[in-house]
């Protein structure tokens, strides 16, 4: 018996055409070859056209194609270009155009056959139970699913299969991207981490040259890079994945049964101005008086500071020596003090009223709690959005960490103190020997040594306090530099993995944000790591270009629709990027020097209140971006170089590497923007805040309007229509504030149509604790406008635009650097002579 036959399938039939291979793209084929299929005739044809239309005789090489379309197309074909180039535009898009009009009915009937939000509701609640299930289902579950994703996981697949699977997954990611709730969430986690650690088999097995040892040296290196990088990213999941929302605890009707408190605010060489609102925010705090007593802490011992704690009625305290810096300070203000509990506030972290109603309901209702921290806020813009220039509606860099991932941490008991904006039980401080002073971070120390002892921890996802962002990008350099010193310092010398008393939780929360800040190495790995090939023709990932597509796309696909899910309302798509490369070179350094001697460093102060008198490029920022611009400039100028040789037979390899080098153009780009400092001529930043107010003129009429924004300086309004205020008039306005009102003094500095802007004169002290009870500690003054969600194209789109401008003024500066240059030769050729 004859054996059967065997019928190809047809994508094996598919793979085996010759119009699988790139080269179908642009060669034309022999004429005396017979088209095999109508598709074939009509790509011939197609081909044909677009050669002649461009002037590209065949047969003709890739670099000819290229230099007729972008550089400089054949005289005949010059004026047929823009509309061939629509024509092949509008060609291209118009399916796209299609399925998206076709898909919207589709849509609209899911949505309302679908209730989303009750699924959601089950989703979650399911979700729940899972932690009451008994140690044997739990047995089960863990037995049927990790061996299914061993076997998803390691199975080989060729490019287009799987290709094919990275549709099907990411099929299952749009669809629960649509899906509210907490659940998931999780699901498109899931997903990612699937995606992840597929990619990290296929990596292992697949793509390490290990037959080239030069090759596999520098191969070794980015792929320890990425094996950082997806370590980060899967502890980030695990962070971030089910965020606690706590909400606040109510205290006792009975003001009797509340506790005393201390309020310490340290300061060192802050301005009086800086330090002022918070000291007269602190005195207005809603607790009983007899029960609340602040404290200024001045390591910098300044008589003007002493006159105005006395003049406020404040508890003034110095030290004789100024060891361990902050944690020292707060430590000796111990040794004085006698609150149960102690609130503290960095100098420029304005509090409002209702703090500590908000905070310290859970100290009561937990014993075992040692901790409540609340968010950071900061009611003046950081370096990149005043340099920038981001809108509202973009999230800041730091709303990421005091935004989610504390909420995230707060889910395992592990939320840490950050420092300031917190409260602190003072029986647990004193059994860990108070404020951490091992390390430079002295505040997540701290709440390690807590978590060790088996206290908790608690965060209220409610801005209650709000202070000054850093001034520059030197000193947000600088602030960050502490940080990443200082939790390598923990990780060494107090390893979460080492020593009892936390659980594996507390352990991956505490090991992510440690080793979250070694990313510098890495970071210039990636952004220095297609030069490589580029230059010296190094394969570092030793497989053809589809394979590479097809599994490190779906991976970054996956990863970045997971976190725009989990993290969009706090940091935007492509952000992170941006941040790690300003930082990257200048924590690199330090923190590998933590890891090898954790004693090295020391404590720095964040400088606040500076004005910066006009735009300028901080140069000593800039110069490592300029570099790694040229840098990867230059790899540009190779793959071009490489793309327009004869013969060239790894096109795809240098396409790949020419895309991840415009990449790492994008995101340097955005950082050399950042290193551009705007202008800051305000005395004090103005808050935008809407409430009403009543303005009274000298003749006794009220006019009722609406604030835009106020400082401790003044005040902008909105008139209603036919007021015209006189510039330098004299006012008396009233701001509301609880059920009552409080006037103050004004004068009008400048008007524009129906805006106003009022100066505050003649303001005493008691005017100026009342300013900032009707502004700065009013309650719910800081509740963030709402973020516009993420969407991971428009993000990206915007950092291309602040790219193009960045590069625009960088590029602007030439002529004028140029003509220095020729004036300084000029100078020198003179006094030569």
């Amino acid at each position: 018996m004859s054996e059967p036959t065997i019928k190809p399938r047809w994508i094996d039939r598919w793979r085996a055409r010759p119009a699988w291979h790139w080269w179908w793209l642009f060669i034309l084929p022999a004429t005396q070859r017979r088209p095999i299929a109508l598709l074939d005739g009509l790509a011939l044809r197609a081909r044909a056209w677009v050669a002649g239309e461009l002037g590209v005789e065949q047969p003709a090489p890739l670099r000819l194609w290229l230099w007729r379309v972008f550089v400089l197309p054949d005289s005949y074909a010059y004026r047929h270009t823009k509309i061939l180039w629509r024509i092949i535009r509008q060609a291209v898009m118009w399916p796209i155009y299609t399925l998206l009009r076709a898909w919207r009915p589709v849509q609209h009937w899911l949505d309302l056959q679908i209730d989303r939000a009750a699924i959601g509701d089950r989703m979650d609640s399911a979700a729940l139970a899972l932690p009451t299930l008994t140690l044997g289902w739990r047995l089960l579950i863990a037995v049927v699913c990790l061996p299914l994703l061993g076997v998803i996981v390691s199975t080989p697949l060729q490019p287009l299969d799987q290709a094919l699977f990275a549709v099907l997954m990411l099929g299952l990611a749009v669809f629960a991207r649509q899906m509210p709730g907490k659940t998931a969430r999780v699901f498109l986690l899931t997903l990612s981490l699937v995606a992840t650690l597929r990619y990290l088999w296929w990596r292992v097995t697949v793509t390490l040259p290990y037959n080239e040892p030069v090759d596999l040296a520098f191969a070794l290196i980015l792929f320890a890079a990425e094996l950082y990088a997806v370590t980060i990213l899967l502890l980030g999941y695990f962070q971030t994945a089910w965020p606690l929302g706590r909400e606040v605890a109510t205290l006792p009707a009975n003001t009797d049964e509340w506790p005393s408190v201390d309020v310490y605010i340290p300061t060192y060489n802050e301005p009086l101005k800086v330090l002022r609102p918070t000291v007269l925010a602190a005195l207005g705090m809603d607790w009983p008086a007899d029960k609340l007593s602040i404290w200024v802490l001045d390591d910098g011992r300044r008589d003007d500071i002493k006159r105005f704690s006395e003049e406020a009625g404040v508890n003034y305290l110095i030290r004789p020596n100024n060891f361990h810096a902050k944690a020292g300070n707060l430590n000796h203000a111990l040794q004085h003090s006698t609150g149960d509990y102690i609130a503290i506030f960095d100098c420029d972290h304005i509090p409002t009223r209702p703090f500590l109603r908000a905070t310290m309901g859970w100290f009561l209702k937990d014993p075992k709690c040692a901790v409540v921290q609340t968010p950071h806020h900061f009611f003046s813009p950081d370096p990149f959005r005043r340099n920038l220039g981001m809108k509202d509606g973009e999230p800041a860099e730091d709303m990421l960490f005091h935004g989610l991932l504390q909420d995230g941490n707060d889910f395992w008991n592990a939320t840490f103190f950050c420092g300031s904006c917190a409260v602190i039980k003072r029986e647990p401080l004193l059994e860990v020997g108070g404020i951490a002073v091992e390390t430079v971070t002295e505040d997540a120390h701290t709440a390690l040594k807590l978590h060790r002892r088996g206290y908790t921890t608690a965060f209220i996802n409610m801005p209650q306090a709000a202070g000054l962002a850093t001034e520059s990008i030197a000193d947000h350099v600088g602030q960050r530099i502490r940080w990443a010193r200082g939790m390598i310092q923990i990780f060494r010398t107090d390893n979460p993995w080492r020593g009892p008393g936390l659980s594996w939780a507390q352990r991956l929360c505490y090991t992510s944000s440690m080793l979250h800040f070694l990313y510098g190495i890495p970071r210039l790995i990636f952004l220095l790591a297609p030069m490589a090939y580029l230059f010296f023709g190094l394969h570092l990932i030793a497989t053809t270009a589809a394979a590479i597509i097809a599994y490190i796309l779906p991976q970054l696909i996956h990863a970045n629709l997971a976190n725009s899910r989990a993290q969009g309302h706090h940091r935007h798509s492509f952000w992170s990027e941006v941040y790690e490369t300003v930082l990257a070179w200048y924590i690199a350094v330090p923190t590998t020097m933590a890891l090898i001697n954790p004693k090295l460093g020391k404590f720095n102060v964040t400088s606040k209140g500076s004005l910066v008198d006009s735009s300028f490029y901080d140069w000593g920022i800039a110069k490592p971006y300029l570099l790694l611009i040229v840098i990867n400039i230059a790899g540009l100028g190779f793959g071009v170089v490489r793309l327009l040789a004869p013969d060239n037979p790894e096109v795809g390899t240098v396409l790949l590497n020419v895309f991840w080098v415009l990449y790492n153009l994008v995101v340097l780009g955005v950082a050399m923007g950042a290193s551009r400092e705007s202008m800051q001529l305000r005395v004090s930043p103005r808050v935008n805040g809407e409430m009403p107010v009543v303005v009274y003129r000298i003749d006794g009429q009220a006019i009722r309007a609406q604030s835009l924004d106020y400082s401790m300086t003044g005040i902008g309004l909105v008139l209603p229509d036919g007021i015209d205020l006189a510039d330098g008039e004299h006012l008396r306005i009233l701001l509301p504030s609880d059920d009552d009102e409080m006037a103050f003094n004004a004068q009008v500095m400048w008007r524009s149509e129906r805006r106003v802007g009022l100066r505050f004169e003649n303001m005493t002290l008691r005017d100026e604790a009342n300013l900032v009870r009707c502004t700065f500690a009013r309650p719910g003054a800081w509740y963030t406008s709402p973020v516009v969600n993420d969407k991971p194209w428009q993000s990206l789109v915007r950092i291309n635009t602040l790219c193009w401008q960045a590069y625009s003024q960088l590029f602007s500066l030439v002529p004028t650097l140029w003509r220095l240059r020729r004036e300084r030769h000029h100078s020198s050729a003179v006094e030569r002579t």
